[in-house]
């Protein structure tokens, strides 16, 4: 292998991890902790100081994974989104984090920032934000599931191996 393909999956696969990992604990964990958190008043802690750290690592984690996946596509990028020339499985993985990614920083991001009280916004608004982000993280997850099936068999194709 060479060092720096080896190094383009070395950070896609952290960065995924990383990403995915934050993902799923937004979604399983942390959602109903503040639920509890909330009645028995003591979800300050987490909306302090869990939340804000754990949404940058999960912005930019994506990021990486998106960057470092590109990376690896290499020449392949163009064919990998157009779906054609033996990159459809992996195109479909390529477009599916796309996807993700622009939930993240066009809905479930700015969300966040009204609902931690990062930009002012009224009850009303922090509702309504809540939803929003909710939806968006939640589908994020759903579209983990074929995403993620779909970079580890597309990994496979020679294509993308440079068979």
């Amino acid at each position: 292998m060479e060092i720096m393909p080896g190094v383009a999956r070395w950070i896609h696969l952290l960065s995924g991890v990383t990403w995915i990992g934050l993902l799923y604990y937004f979604n399983l964990v942390q959602m109903a902790a503040l639920k509890d958190a909330g009645a028995d008043g003591t979800a300050a802690g987490i909306t302090k100081h869990v939340a804000p750290r754990a949404l940058l690592w999960l912005r930019w984690s994506a990021v990486a994974t998106w960057i470092a996946g590109s990376w690896l596509l290499g020449a392949g990028f163009s064919d990998a989104f157009l779906l054609r020339n033996g990159y459809e499985g992996i195109g479909i993985g390529a477009w599916l984090g796309t996807i993700m990614l622009f939930n993240l920083w066009l809905l479930i991001w700015p969300n966040q920032k009204k609902i931690l009280g990062m930009v002012p916004a009224d009850d009303a608004v922090k509702a309504k934000a809540r939803r929003v982000a909710m939806l968006a993280s939640r589908s994020n997850m759903m579209l983990s599931i074929p995403m993620l099936f779909f970079m580890a068999n597309g990994f496979s194709h020679r294509a993308v191996l440079g068979l």
